[in-house]
């Protein structure tokens, strides 16, 4: 993808202040660098990558950009595998966030007649706050709900009628099987489930899709680039158009950092064109996905990225062969009795790794022949054998915010 001129003097401007920033964290990064050297996309896409570990090195505020009479607002990431990254936020960039939230919710066709349901969690994440601040920006009601308290949930939704649902995928299908459990389905008035956070299959996406009677809607974002709502896919499911006026966006190897040509899938990074209290230079999210090339049917002329086919750090290495929770979900997607659920436990056992695929499988269906087939089809497919228990839908465990579908018990 060609950087626009405007991309480039957006970059350029945000170079010169972050290289003026005395001892700030890209002067630091930077050292030996001449800004005056950067005259292209080429020269920019020769500065170094920004990393997660550089990221946790920098905290608490090591990544600010700003003074603190500037500083409105913190976020952070949830710190679950390490020091958490701080994020801090002047009032433009909150008021930025929200008009590219905005845009994701007229993407998806909701209006300021609409009701939006917003379960993702409040306070340090990025999640609730930023569906909340799109929708108000937008006009439409707001149900700051946050996540837990299913009787809860249910019991707003059907007496605020809400017609929006905005959720992680695995807690919209908790949601979508609580309300068929419960017999309620005529009752729900939800149109439309805006779903972000975690990538999710084919299959999943149709059962939520059908069990709830929505039309669903990929948003994208992640909490050191503002959050969610930097990109969003429309009405023809055609990948996810991202808001480059606010952020550029490269693909490249992630084993030689090379950009790679449009179209073929490598790690998305990004950079941010106007944000000020932490911007970011060239910051490796791990997530996988490819330029879409060509423009969208819907018209919208912003470009495109794929669905997330996944993440570097998903891959986990068994009997010496890679494997990504993508092609577990293509591999069951075969499989009409397989359900969308999964998880896989890898456990190293008298010398030797062992990994199970427990698949959730709809009543009546043969388990001993599904046990064969998607075994048989791993192997040739993965090219490992695995040892495959079907179980019954709702014996694998539900989740209010991101799924865990791979336990490595190797380490």
């Amino acid at each position: 993808m060609r950087m626009t001129d405007e991309q480039f003097a957006l970059i350029k401007e945000q170079l010169i202040k972050l290289f003026q920033r005395e001892n700030g964290f890209y002067q630091r990064k930077f050292h030996g660098i001449n800004i005056e050297d950067i005259n292209s996309q080429e020269d920019f896409e020769k500065l170094p990558f920004t990393s997660k570990s550089d990221l946790r090195d920098a905290y608490p505020l090591g990544l600010q950009a700003v003074p603190d009479e500037d500083i409105v607002r913190i976020h952070s990431s949830s710190g679950t595998t390490g020091t958490p990254v701080i994020i801090p936020y002047t009032n433009q960039d909150v008021k930025d966030w929200a008009e590219m939230f905005k845009r994701c919710y007229q993407m998806a066709g909701v209006t300021n007649l609409d009701r939006i349901h917003i379960t993702p969690g409040y306070g340090l994440w990025t999640a609730g706050i930023g569906f909340q601040l799109g929708a108000e920006l937008l006009g439409a009601m707001t149900i700051p709900m946050g996540p837990g308290n299913t009787d809860k949930q249910l019991k707003m939704m059907q007496d605020l009628q809400s017609t929006v649902l905005c959720a992680t995928s695995s807690y919209a299908l908790l949601l979508a099987e609580e309300i068929e459990k419960r017999g309620i389905k005529e009752s729900i008035h939800l149109k439309k489930g805006i779903i972000g956070s975690e990538r999710w299959g084919k299959k999943m996406r149709n059962r939520i899709a059908n069990e709830l009677g929505v039309e669903l809607y990929d948003i994208y974002g992640l909490t050191e680039v503002y959050g969610p709502g930097i990109g969003m896919s429309c009405e023809h499911e055609s990948g996810m158009h991202m808001w480059t006026d606010y952020i550029y966006f490269e693909i490249i190897d992630p084993k030689t950092g090379e950009t790679v040509p449009d179209g073929e899938v490598g790690e998305l990074v990004i950079t941010t064109l106007r944000k000020q209290g932490a911007p970011l230079i060239r910051y490796r999210t791990h997530d996988l996905t490819r330029v879409m090339p060509g423009e969208c049917p819907c018209g919208n002329l912003f470009p495109r990225i794929d669905t997330l086919i996944g993440r570097t750090d998903d891959m986990v290495k068994v009997k010496g062969v890679n494997i990504f929770p993508s092609q577990i979900d293509e591999l069951l997607n075969q499989f009409t009795e397989a359900s969308s659920e999964y998880q896989v436990m890898i456990d190293h056992l008298n010398g030797k790794d062992l990994l199970t695929l427990f698949v959730e499988v709809k009543p009546k269906a043969d388990k001993a022949l599904l046990e064969k087939l998607i075994s048989d089809m791993f192997k040739l497919k993965i090219g490992i054998t695995i040892k495959v228990k079907p179980v019954e839908i709702g014996d694998l465990p539900r989740s209010e915010k991101k799924s865990t579908r791979i336990f490595d018990n190797r380490y």
